[in-house]
């Protein structure tokens, strides 16, 4: 089984990978800086449940600390999966200086580690943000996506153009994947399920943006998981078909791939709302309002190339997942949710 840095391991995404990594027996590193963008103790949470496991290790460190360099040379990792980031699009308008740090210096260092230290693939998280003012669907890694409309949505483009420096230059295996809207148990609090249930069950009204009309591919985080350590598996390879006259952004003559990982579907926020009411049985009072700076109106990905390559396309329905998240909240927070579905 392979040694595997896993950065962001406390973070949503990064504590489920590093879970299911550990379950088939891989070595896993797990670093994080733990920082208070969200409630520092429910990653404390999810860490205490990978310290079990003899093959987990974890590090608290700033993937923007270039001391991550040294980690690089003493561990001689097979296989990274970078998923530590300055999250969030809303608070890139409000804080736009922890996203170069965390997203641009922090993934300079983590590809500086792997080229001094060669790794047989570098898998990291991308982001559905990419496709910023793009409005052709679903959105495919096919397509330029030369106009992102967040600072987030920028680092998260510098990301896969620096991988592919490096793997040009390098020849190290870069794979970058773009997540669409994932929720599920263990979620982050910031989003959007997370903050409905919240107030939901306290009584207090959520605010829906663009009045509810916003469509999302939410993806559902087994998924997420299921499609990471695929790919984690299939280091990149070169493109012997790729032409600079038509240059394919999803690939290269060097080895480096994109890919989407969304559930290939389209549900609007109202319609999750609804399924969050059925599911708690309350309902819901509504604070409707315009859409946000740095919002797009919907997202939608293709995943075709997924299912070619690692054989996996996520399927997990909204009314699934959003059920699987309610019973982890309220067990997790101990609290009791209605019989009777709302009138």
């Amino acid at each position: 089984m392979a040694k595997i840095l896993v950065t962001g391991a406390a973070g949503f995404i990064g504590y489920h990978t590093s879970l299911r990594l550990l379950e088939r027996g891989d070595t896993v590193v797990g670093l994080d800086s733990l920082s208070d963008y969200y409630d520092v103790s429910l990653k404390h949470s999810r860490l205490d449940r990978l310290r079990p496991y003899d093959r987990f290790r974890f590090i608290q460190m700033d993937v923007a600390d270039r001391a991550i360099l040294d980690l690089f040379a003493k561990e001689r990792f097979d296989r990274v999966v970078h998923l530590a980031a300055q999250a969030g699009v809303r608070y890139s308008l409000i804080n736009p200086h922890a996203y170069i740090e965390s997203n641009v210096v922090g993934f300079l260092n983590i590809l500086e580690g792997c080229r001094h230290n060669p790794v047989e693939h570098l898998v990291y998280a991308s982001s559905s943000s990419v496709y910023g003012a793009n409005t052709r669907m679903p959105f495919a890694v096919h397509d330029n996506v030369d106009h992102p409309v967040s600072l987030y949505a920028a680092t998260k483009k510098s990301n896969e153009l620096m991988a592919h420096c490096y793997s040009h230059l390098y020849r190290i295996p870069t794979t970058g994947l773009r997540f669409f809207t994932v929720y599920g148990p263990w979620g982050r609090p910031d989003m959007a399920l997370f903050l409905f249930t919240k107030a939901i069950l306290e009584g207090r009204a959520i605010d829906v943006f663009n009045h509810g009309h916003m469509q999302r591919d939410f993806t559902y985080i087994d998924d997420i998981v299921e499609g990471v350590v695929r790919v984690t598996d299939t280091a990149a390879t070169p493109n012997a078909r790729w032409s600079g006259d038509m240059p394919d952004p999803a690939t290269s003559r060097a080895p480096y791939r994109l890919y989407n990982i969304g559930n290939s579907s389209r549900v609007q926020l109202g319609r999750l709302i609804e399924v969050l009411e059925e599911t708690l049985g309350r309902t819901a009072r509504k604070r409707m309002l315009d859409m946000q700076p740095g919002d797009v109106a919907a997202t939608y990905a293709d995943v075709d190339d997924l299912e070619r390559d690692v054989g996996f396309r996520p399927s997990t329905s909204i009314e699934e997942g959003v059920r699987r998240f309610v019973d982890w909240y309220c067990a997790y927070y101990g609290v009791t949710r209605l019989a009777h579905a709302p009138d």
